[in-house]
């Protein structure tokens, strides 16, 4: 496993697909593209910004009765890509026992931003969809996300669906 940051959220050109953006914090800076839809990419950006609505969403929801049943999240993992469709699992404690339970990448990585919870990829996942971007000199540490999103950007206006 992988371990990734979360880069945020943005919305592809001109289909207006909201992206989830991954990035390995150690490695070779790849990208994870992960096309989501719009609740959780707003879910996901609350989760961010630590917005809470007057009344609790979905996520925020799950993540109250996982804190009343004393379950800890352990980590998040986006597991696989098949059929264009990317898997995640959501590591589990609850009174010493370890639960993995299957999830959308959306869903689990929602999760993990309010629980402050690790995120993982498999290799196998990003060796077939991880991008690298290539950092400009003047980015000494390549760290930079602004600059890792204006490449990014730049990599969606020139790729289509089929080349994931």
């Amino acid at each position: 496993m992988v371990e990734m940051e979360l880069l945020g959220v943005q919305v592809e050109l001109p289909s207006n697909s909201p992206l989830l953006l991954l990035r390995e914090m150690v490695g070779q800076g790849r990208v994870l593209p992960v096309v989501i839809d719009t609740p959780e990419a707003h879910a996901i950006h609350r989760g961010i910004e630590g917005i809470r609505l007057a009344r609790p969403l979905t996520h925020d929801l799950l993540v109250t009765m996982l804190e009343d049943l004393q379950a800890t999240v352990t980590s998040v993992t986006v597991t696989e890509l098949r059929e264009r469709t990317f898997f995640a699992e959501i590591e589990l404690e609850v009174a010493g026992q370890r639960h993995s339970i299957s999830a959308r990448p959306s869903d689990a990585i929602a999760i993990a931003v309010r629980t402050e919870t690790p995120i993982y990829a498999s290799e196998e996942v990003l060796a077939e969809a991880g991008q690298v971007i290539a950092t400009h000199p003047s980015d000494e540490e390549g760290n930079d996300p602004d600059e890792l999103l204006d490449e990014f950007k730049q990599f969606l206006d020139d790729v289509s669906p089929d080349d994931f």
